[in-house]
């Protein structure tokens, strides 16, 4: 079967294209830990050095998206305590990949041994979250992380069959 999207590691995508969508005040409206307005390659550079330590120290990480050869955006998983928490972040253009997208990704993640439930922590100005429920995911209440304040959610995934 072949996807309709390419996950890719985030250093084989042109830093310009990262920066610019890092740097679109629609991306950082929902994204209260995000600083910068405006991105500069140093902060790309430094965005992709913590993601890749996700794939050194967890195993898994954060990709780049692509369909064909077009880069919509970049998510993935990172370990935060004992969770894995899915995260996706697309740039404007494709905001309506996400569910696609996600429903891809949570499927590679129901492959891997250690991934039983993910969580997705969501800002509050994210008012549209019919998709997660679609999901099957459930809220667990609001959490606050680096002080500020996250819609919490946590989703079961199914384990494929082992054939014996």
């Amino acid at each position: 079967m072949t996807s309709k999207y390419s996950f890719v590691r985030l250093t084989d995508i042109p830093t310009a294209s990262i920066r610019e969508h890092m740097s679109d005040p629609r991306v950082a409206k929902h994204l209260p830990l995000m600083t910068k307005n405006e991105w500069q390659d140093s902060d790309v550079e430094s965005f992709i050095k913590v993601k890749e330590a996700c794939w050194t120290n967890d195993g898994l990480g954060h990709w780049a998206i692509l369909s064909g050869d077009t880069y919509l955006g970049w998510g993935g998983f990172q370990k935060e305590e004992n969770e894995w928490d899915f995260g996706l972040v697309l740039h404007p253009d494709h905001f309506g990949h996400g569910l696609k997208i996600a429903h891809q990704a949570l499927r590679y993640a129901a492959e891997h041994p250690d991934i039983s439930e993910v969580t997705f922590l969501l800002a509050p100005s994210r008012k549209n979250l019919s998709a997660l429920k679609r999901f099957g995911a459930e809220f667990v209440g609001e959490v606050s992380y680096a002080d500020q304040t996250f819609l919490k959610y946590r989703l079961a995934l199914p384990k494929a069959q082992s054939s014996s």
